[in-house]
């Protein structure tokens, strides 16, 4: 639903009423400023719950992917509407640890639902000295281990979503693992 065609939404602050005594009785002046009233209602509207519209768990349905692009976030209209609520307010955090371990464990665990463990760390190669070539590049590649314990889980998805968030200069392997996710993972209870 668009803010700008609420019909019959009154005005907290009647134009009319603003105007000098001079035009208080005014017919014309009174209805000129009724039909502005009408214009500016839903602006006003908006304008007094701002703070709701830049609160990704209150703000419009609709707003929200407006929401995410403003913060660097992901939104998906075929996620359900509480995942991409959630997705949108740890946008923020999540960008903090984009690149890392814990920023892939967690991205993973927010948009899949699924456990993941990162092992290994892609390897770096440099040059001690200016303009000479770089040392041979080390082989090192990280893996990226997915346990599908709840639901089958899309291994294209996931190797989607991690070519997404690992740094361009690694090679990351995805594993997806049917069954439960190691016991360590679960406070020791063997499964979820």
């Amino acid at each position: 639903m668009s803010r700008a065609a609420v019909p019959g939404l009154p005005s907290r602050y009647p134009i009319g009423e603003q105007l000098p005594a001079l035009y208080a009785d005014d017919d014309f002046a009174q209805r000129f400023t009724a039909g502005l009233d009408t214009v500016l209602a839903p602006v006003f509207a908006t304008l007094d719950n701002l703070p709701a519209y830049l609160d990704p768990r209150v703000t419009p349905a609709d707003f929200l992917s407006w929401l995410a692009a403003w913060v660097g976030g992901v939104d998906d209209p075929r996620w359900p509407l509480e995942l991409r609520r959630e997705a949108v307010a740890r946008a923020v955090e999540l960008h903090r640890w984009r690149g890392t371990r814990r920023g892939l464990v967690e991205a993973l665990s927010l948009i899949l639902g699924v456990y993941a463990e990162v092992s290994g760390d892609g390897g770096a190669s440099w040059s001690a000295t200016a303009g000479g070539a770089p040392a041979p590049a080390v082989a090192d590649e990280v893996l990226v281990r997915v346990w599908a314990h709840r639901e089958a889980v899309n291994a294209d998805r996931v190797r989607a979503l991690v070519r997404t968030l690992c740094p361009v200069h690694t090679v990351c392997r995805v594993e997806v693992v049917p069954g439960p996710p190691p016991a360590e993972a679960n406070g020791g209870d063997g499964g979820a």
